[in-house]
Order: C-alpha cells, then structure tokens, then sequence
C-alpha cells in the first residue's frame, strides 16, 4: 500500500512556537495607530479594549459621544458608556468642563495613550498692551477748557442722594425706633433711613396722641399683601395718612348715648307713655281735638 502524503506546504521550525498564534508582519507606512500593550493586553471587557482602540484611530475633534460611538458599533448604549466608564477609571480617558475662549462652557474629552499624563496646557492668553498716556504738555483749546469745566447734567435714574444730618437730627428716635423695628415683624418692611425720618412726624403724632408702640406696629403689619410691587414706604404713608388714630390701651371708647325719656301716666287714660313732660298720650289728644272741633 502506497504511504499517504499531505500537499500542504512545509515551512522552516526555526523559531516558530509549538502551538499558539504566529504574527505575520506588515510594515505600515500609513493608516495605522500605535497602542501601548498595557491597553491592548488590557484584561476584561473586550468592547472596553475595542472602543479604546477605535478613539485612540480616530483624529482630533471627533465625536466621541455615546451616541457617535453606537452608531459605529453594533454594541447598545450600555456596554459603550460601561465601556467609557471603565476607561475614564483606569485614566485612559478624562472629560472635562472647560470655558472657551468666546466665554461658553463646553466638555472636552482628553485620551492618553499612558495613563497619567496630563491634558496639554491651554495658550496663555497674551498681556494687553498699554495705552498711551496723554501729553499733558500739550495746551488745550478754548473750547476744550469751556467743555471740561461745564458740569454734566444728572442722570434722571440716578441714586437718591442720602437725607441730609438735620433731617435725621429733627426725627423723633422714638419714631425712628418703630418705624426700624417694621423689619423684625415683616422682613419686607425695610426703611432707608430717609425714609424712616420723611414718615416719623405722622408716627409722632400718634405717640402724643396717646398710642403705644406696639398699638402701631401692629395696625401697620397686620393684612400686608403678599406681594408687595411697590416700596414699603408708600404703604406705611398711606395707613398713616389715612387710618384713623387708634386709641391707646385701656382707655375706654367714648359712647354718645341718646337722652333717655321718662315713662308718665297719662292724665286722661292713665296709660304709660315716654314724655318729656307730665300730660296726655296721643290718643287722648287726638280725641280731645274731635270733641273739640264737633
């Protein structure tokens, strides 16, 4: 019987392994990427190693999102951003939130082929240059003399200027004390202080009239709208000006009462009846005058 002879083709076992995997190499002159062995070896996920590999190929300014790297691979969005987690774990991969030059804040994404290495240093922005002083020897025209020494005139939304001292000076502090005290019982009742002196006369007047200072305090806070839309001041003015003077504790109300009219008998019937006077009731007066005019 004829021996059996295989036709595949014999090859030199000088320095080929036994078994396992036989590299045959290509030298790349272009369209390839360099990745270290510590990410290509990297144990665990392979789809970790592949999306590593994938944004490591891909140029600067690419998409690198999940939704960019789905629609790439057939894997779904939960094994990618696993993927993208483990990744930014082991340092492969840094997302930060950076504010650009036009002031917007954007995220960027940093992939470094070695862990560790930090993001590389933004341009420094260049110092201003400085201006050029005046010539303060050159003479100035007429006109630029008239122009500088006439005032501008004030700005309508200006700030209101502060109360002048006498203003304060001539307030009642006792006045001035519960107007400023407002604010402990509505924080919304904040007085400025020449606020506080343009309402002390009225709050003044109440005082001597009698009122207490808690009868005031009370009588201006209570039933505030919840929302104020104007200042404070004007609605204190206006309970000021318009509510009635309340009268100070334990002083009683004054009654007018009307005269009260004796009961009488009357002289003809001897029914009782209110007079003023002793004399007859109405229907003996009004049957006197029959019998009278009959």
């Amino acid at each position: 019987m004829a021996e059996s002879q295989s036709n595949a083709p014999q090859r030199s076992d000088t320095g080929a392994p036994s078994s396992g995997v036989i590299h045959v190499r290509t030298r790349l002159a272009a369209d390839f990427t360099v990745i270290s062995n510590a990410l290509a070896q990297r144990r665990g996920s392979a789809v970790t190693v592949g999306v590593a590999a994938y944004v490591s190929s891909l140029p600067d300014g690419s998409s690198v999102t999940i939704t960019a790297l789905c629609a790439h691979f057939s894997e779904g969005e939960i094994l990618i951003s696993r993927a993208l987690r483990e990744l930014e774990a082991a340092g492969y991969l840094e997302r930060r939130r950076e504010r650009t030059p036009t002031g917007h804040i954007r995220t960027r994404t940093y992939f470094y082929d070695v862990p560790g290495d930090g993001p590389p240093e933004p341009p420094r922005p260049r110092p201003p240059r400085p201006r050029r002083q005046p010539d303060t020897t050159q003479t100035t025209s007429p006109a630029e003399t008239v122009r500088e020494a006439t005032p501008l005139p004030a700005r309508e939304d200006a700030a209101e200027p502060a109360p002048a001292p006498a203003i304060l000076d001539d307030a009642d502090p006792h006045a001035l004390a519960v107007l400023t005290g407002l604010r402990r019982i509505d924080p919304r009742l904040v007085l400025s202080a020449q606020e506080a002196a343009r309402l002390a006369p009225a709050v003044t007047e109440w005082l001597a009239a009698g009122v207490g200072a808690p009868e005031i305090t009370e009588l201006l806070t209570a039933g505030l709208p919840v929302s104020l839309k104007t200042r404070p001041a004007r609605i204190l003015a206006f309970r000021l000006r318009e509510a009635p003077l309340p009268l100070p504790v334990g002083r009683a109300q004054p009654t007018t009462r009307p005269a009260v009219v004796p009961m009488r008998n009357c002289d003809g019937c001897d029914r009782a009846f209110r007079t003023a006077e002793p004399g007859r009731c109405r229907d003996c007066r009004s049957r006197d005058h029959l019998l009278a005019a009959g």
